[in-house]
C-alpha cells in the first residue's frame, strides 16, 4: 500500500455498531446484560439493563447525541456529506468497510488507526459484563479490519480494572496480530504511578505492541442546580480543558519509572493535543533534577519521551510551532473522524495550513512515517 497520509486517530463508536452485535454474541447468561437497542423518544437508542445511556443509534460523536443543525460548526460540515442522514437510513458509514474507505478517500487519507468503545465499558456499570462486551467488540474489530488490513488498523480495547483480565485479553489479541492496545481511560481509574499497572508495562515491553491512552477529560461536573446559561459556561470550560487532564497521566507514568525499566515500552497519548506537552516535559526535567533523582530514572523525563512516547493531534498550530521541543519523531496527526471536534472531511486544508513552515521530512513523519514505523505497516 502506498501511503501519503495516515490518520493516527479515528473512531469506531458503539452507537454505530450492528444493533444486535452484543446480544447475538454474548453467552446466554450474559445476553440481557449487554448493550442493546430500544425505541426511544427521539428514535432507536442504545441502552442496558442497568439504565446505561449510550446514545442514539448512529448519532453524533461518541455519546450518540442528536445532530441539531447550527449548534456545532464541524458537525454541520460533517452533516453536509450526508453522514447523519445516512445513519438514520441504517447506513453505518463508520462500521461498513466500503463506506468507511470511501470516507477515507473523501478526506485524502489512505489508512486510519481505530480507537473504540472503551468509554462505554464504564457507562455499562457492570464490570463482569463489560469484559464480555469488550471481547465481543475486539472480535468484531478483528473481522472488520481484516477486510482492508492495510487501511484499517484496529486497536484492541482492554479493561483497566482487572489486570488479570487485561493481560488475558491483550494476550488473546496479540496472538492474532493486533497492532495496538487501547486501555480504558476514565477519571476514577487507578493512577498510572501505581504498581497495579506493572504487568501491563511488562507486556508492552515484551511484545513491542504500543499501548494507547485516549483523552476523555476529567469527571463531568454536576450542572443540574444551575441555570441553562451557567450550564453552558460550565460545559464550555469542561470541553475546552479536557485535553489538559492527560498531563497528570503523562507525569504519573513517567515517574512510575516504567519507561526506564521497560525500554521497549511504547506509549501513545491519543487526541490530547501538543501545545501543553513541552511545558510538562520541561517541568518534569526541572523537578527530577532538583529533588527526585532518587527515583529509578536514569535519564531526564524528556529523554524518555523522545525514546518511547507519541502524541496524536488533529489541529494544533501552537503545538506545531513547538515541534523542536516535542520531537518530529514523536507526533502523529489524526482526523478524529467522525467526532464533532475533528476535522474530517477537511483534513488536507488543515494540514496544508498548519504544516506550511514544517520541513517536508518532518511533514512526512507527522502525517505518515511515524505511524508506518510504530504500527509496522508495509509502505
Amino acid at each position: 500500500m502506498k501511503y501519503d497520509v495516515i490518520s493516527a486517530d479515528g473512531h469506531v463508536d458503539l452507537i454505530w455498531l450492528p444493533p444486535d452485535l452484543f446480544t447475538s454474541n454474548a453467552p446466554a447468561s450474559m445476553k440481557e446484560r449487554m448493550p442493546h437497542v430500544v425505541d426511544g423518544p427521539k428514535g432507536p437508542e442504545w441502552t442496558s439493563i442497568k439504565g446505561a445511556k449510550f446514545g442514539l443509534v448512529n448519532g453524533m460523536g461518541s455519546a450518540g447525541r442528536e445532530y441539531v443543525p447550527g449548534i456545532i460548526h464541524r458537525s454541520d460540515r460533517m452533516a453536509s456529506t450526508g453522514l447523519y442522514d445516512d445513519g438514520k437510513k441504517g447506513i453505518r458509514r463508520l462500521t461498513e468497510v466500503d463506506h468507511r474507505l470511501k470516507d477515507q478517500d473523501r478526506d485524502g487519507v489512505q489508512a486510519e488507526v481505530l480507537y473504540g468503545v472503551l468509554g462505554s465499558s464504564g457507562r455499562l456499570n457492570d464490570p463482569e459484563a463489560a469484559i464480555v462486551m469488550l471481547r465481543i467488540y475486539n472480535d468484531w474489530l478483528h473481522d472488520f479490519c481484516k477486510q482492508a488490513p492495510d487501511r484499517l488498523i484496529g486497536l484492541a480495547n482492554i479493561p483497566n480494572y482487572d489486570m488479570q483480565e487485561s493481560i488475558a485479553e491483550a494476550t488473546r489479541c496479540a496472538k492474532r496480530g493486533v497492532k495496538g492496545l487501547d486501555i480504558a481511560n476514565r477519571p476514577d481509574m487507578t493512577p498510572l504511578w501505581d504498581p497495579f499497572w506493572e504487568p501491563l508495562w511488562k507486556f508492552g515491553h515484551d511484545t513491542g505492541i504500543p499501548l494507547h491512552f485516549h483523552t476523555i477529560g476529567g469527571r463531568s461536573p454536576d450542572v443540574t442546580k444551575y441555570t441553562p446559561e451557567v450550564q453552558r459556561r460550565i460545559f464550555a470550560t469542561h470541553i475546552t480543558g479536557f485535553q489538559m487532564h492527560m498531563s497528570t497521566m503523562l507525569m504519573g507514568l513517567m515517574f512510575s519509572g516504567a519507561p526506564a525499566r521497560y525500554p521497549n515500552l511504547k506509549i501513545v497519548i491519543g487526541e490530547a493535543g501538543l501545545g501543553w506537552i513541552p511545558y510538562v516535559l520541561q517541568h518534569m526535567d526541572l523537578e527530577w533534577e532538583d529533588q527526585f533523582q532518587d527515583l529509578d530514572l536514569k535519564m531526564k523525563p524528556s529523554e524518555y519521551w523522545h525514546r518511547q512516547f507519541y502524541a496524536t493531534y488533529q489541529t494544533d498550530p501552537v503545538g506545531i510551532e513547538l515541534l523542536h521541543h516535542l520531537g518530529e519523531d514523536n507526533v502523529m496527526w489524526g482526523s478524529d473522524y467522525p467526532h464533532p471536534d475533528g476535522i474530517w472531511p477537511d483534513s488536507q486544508e488543515f494540514l496544508g495550513r498548519e504544516l506550511t513552515e514544517v520541513s517536508p521530512e518532518a511533514k512526512r513523519k507527522i502525517t505518515r512515517d511515524n505511524a508506518v514505523k510504530l504500527y509496522q505497516l508495509a509502505n
